[in-house]
């Protein structure tokens, strides 16, 4: 499935404004991979991927992308390099096709390989219908699958997903996914950031939790959740879920109420049951049903991860 490191960075230090955004981070990606980056506003995932395209200077530590040395050999790296950014950069004077062929000029593409190569990819995006129309007459997940045709105009060895489905409905999503899954099954490597949990379990041959400037854990999506949450959660909520909780837990001498620890968790008003703790309570509500209580019994994701490591509290910066 992989192959030789495409991205390599060795600890990799960077401050802005006094402040240490990445504090010796250790992070690579091969041939074939998707990985996920996860982490909470603030923790340098912007920040990683500006050092990764060559496109900021890291205080120290190394950073190769495509066996070349960043920033310096950047621009020669970017060749081989496909980028999805966050937020919609298609130009709006163009119709759909003119814009993969005035960006695959960027890359020195011309002619009928040129016009073959937007055709090929406007058939991959699902857009052939709408060739000739003006992007602003697209949907939002017409835009999202049109910039993704984009960024494969150069048939790049290494693809940078800064937040592909950002805003997209259901549909549109699953969509997108199922091309990207086709580019895995090609062999194309891809680092991908994204807030949805769901979409990195969906997509990613490992995940990376981004704190505080740091690698906090990677490992397969799977492996994560099973080592660090384990095979079951039970959430329980509802006007009565502290009064209920507190009885039940009390009743049965699962844990102490106060305070609440792993592998019992509060988040906002709803509560939290882990493994062999989530079996018992769900037992204990079975048998005392409450009207003003509702729950789930499911299996531990990759959501449970990202709180167990990151923790709950709001950050802005």
């Amino acid at each position: 499935m992989t192959g030789s490191t495409v991205l390599n960075l060795r600890g990799v230090r960077k401050t802005y404004g006094g402040r240490e955004v990445l504090a010796g981070l250790d992070f690579s990606l091969s041939a074939g991979e998707c990985v996920a980056l996860l982490g909470p506003n603030g923790a340098g995932k912007s920040t990683t991927i500006a050092l990764a395209l060559g496109l900021a200077q890291a205080d120290s530590g190394l950073v190769e992308l495509l066996g070349k040395a960043l920033p310096e050999a950047g621009h020669i790296a970017r060749k081989d390099v496909g980028v999805v950014p966050q937020y919609d950069a298609l130009d709006p004077d163009f119709t759909v096709f003119e814009n993969l062929m005035v960006f695959g000029r960027y890359f020195g593409l011309h002619g009928d390989s040129l016009r073959e190569r937007a055709e090929s990819l406007l058939n991959f995006a699902q857009l052939v219908n709408r060739k000739n129309d003006s992007v602003t007459t697209l949907s939002g997940g017409m835009r999202r699958r049109l910039m993704l045709a984009r960024a494969l105009i150069n048939q790049p060895r290494v693809l940078f997903l800064d937040e592909p489905t950002t805003g997209l409905d259901p549909q549109a999503k699953h969509v997108i996914w199922d091309r990207l899954v086709d580019l895995k099954r090609q062999g194309m490597a891809m680092f991908l950031t994204t807030h949805y949990m769901d979409e990195a379990q969906r997509l990613a041959d490992r995940v990376a939790v981004l704190d505080h400037g740091n690698i906090v854990a990677c490992d397969k999506p799977l492996t994560l959740i099973r080592n660090v949450v384990g095979h079951s959660v039970l959430e329980v909520w509802g006007t009565g879920a502290e009064r209920c909780v507190a009885q039940l837990v009390g009743q049965k001498g699962i844990s102490k109420l106060e305070p609440l620890v792993a592998p019992i968790e509060q988040r906002g008003e709803t509560f939290y049951f882990r493994n062999e703790k989530a079996d018992e309570m769900l037992e204990a509500l079975k048998r005392s049903p409450q009207s003003d209580v509702d729950y789930i019994y499911r299996p531990g994701n990759l959501e449970d991860v990202f709180f167990s490591l990151t923790g709950r509290a709001l950050r802005d910066d």
